[in-house]
């Protein structure tokens, strides 16, 4: 399913989609780290990004939600069900994972002996799917995984993972030690999935490709919160880079700092000043009414996450804008 065909926007997620996971009150304590409270819905059917520094705890996060870390407060809920101890057998077979660096404890197994293992412990196991992908992404049936390379590990956990029909797909940083062409595969194989039934997907990543090629939301964590979540289009929407000048007149520039919207604000030795802004229309029709030479530029990913970022500890940690 894709944000676009229901035509629904960020506003209308919040109320009106079903959420896979839901985060109430959510705090881990990790040596100097904490992590939350997190209070985060992650809505059914669709893909999100989790994007952030590293160390933010996007990977904590992650093991929470799987159940190898317990939150030292707050409730969890996956697909309406909420529990204290271990997931439910029931709950964790609808549930499947694809970690940064593959761990396998089939090391000594083929890939078709390794799937025989796993099919036992999912119901809704497709070993014709599994055999597909296993095809698609060029992985060896019968060469024990320990003598694969990590690519080709990784992409064996990935072919398992979405062998298992799973409602519910945990992906951290997926590609990582992949070449292009391998994740070109594995990509279209995820969008293939997304196809064929209800997967909620929620993945980790540093890739601005990973985002655009795949989420339908994006969610920001800085400093061990989610500091908000956005539908992809939106994002890419929200902030622009404005510049202007050079501009004698510095009254008029300081008036021109103060207008709403404006993130940072990067004079230069000329006289040029260089803005991130979310209302670029109404800084380039004063600009232009004040005949100061104005262009507005849309901005790259990271520059994008820097102004989520800033605009973050703005208005809601009370810091000076730049």
């Amino acid at each position: 399913m894709s944000i676009q065909d229901t035509g629904m926007t960020a506003s209308m997620m919040q109320s009106e989609l079903e959420s896979a996971i839901t985060l109430e009150q959510v705090c881990k304590k990790r040596r100097e780290h904490r992590i939350g409270p997190i209070n985060w819905s992650i809505p059914r059917g669709y893909v999100t990004a989790l994007v952030g520094e590293n160390g933010t705890g996007k990977s904590t996060l992650i093991h929470m939600l799987l159940r190898t870390l317990y939150p030292d407060s707050g409730r969890i809920t996956w697909m309406g069900e909420a529990c204290e101890g271990e997931l439910p057998v029931h709950l964790r077979q609808q549930i499947a994972y694809v970690a940064e660096l593959p761990m396998l404890e089939e090391n000594r197994s083929t890939a078709r002996q390794a799937a025989a293992f796993r099919s036992q412990w999912y119901p809704n196991w497709n070993q014709q799917r599994f055999e597909e992908l296993l095809h698609q992404l060029k992985v060896p049936e019968d060469v024990r995984l320990s003598k694969l390379s990590k690519g080709q590990q990784q992409k064996f956990v990935f072919a398992a993972a979405l062998a298992t029909s799973p409602k519910l797909l945990l992906l951290d940083e997926p590609s990582s030690g992949l070449d292009p062409f391998a994740w070109k595969d594995m990509l279209s194989a995820l969008h293939s999935e997304m196809e064929r039934g209800d997967v909620t997907v929620l993945i980790t990543t540093h890739r601005m490709e990973e985002v655009k090629r795949l989420a339908d939301y994006v969610a920001l964590m800085y400093e061990g919160q989610i500091c908000g979540m956005k539908e992809k289009d939106e994002l890419y929407q929200q902030w622009k880079e404005v510049w202007l000048g050079p501009v004698a007149d510095r009254q008029l520039l300081d008036d021109l700092k103060e207008l709403p919207g404006i993130l940072d604000w990067d004079a230069k030795p000329d006289g040029s000043v260089r803005v991130h802004t979310s209302q670029p229309a109404e800084l380039q029709q004063i600009a232009e009414e004040n005949d100061i030479p104005v262009q507005v530029n849309g901005l790259e990913w990271e520059e994008l996450l820097s102004c989520w970022v800033n605009d973050y500890r703005i208005h809601h940690l009370g810091e000076a804008k730049v």
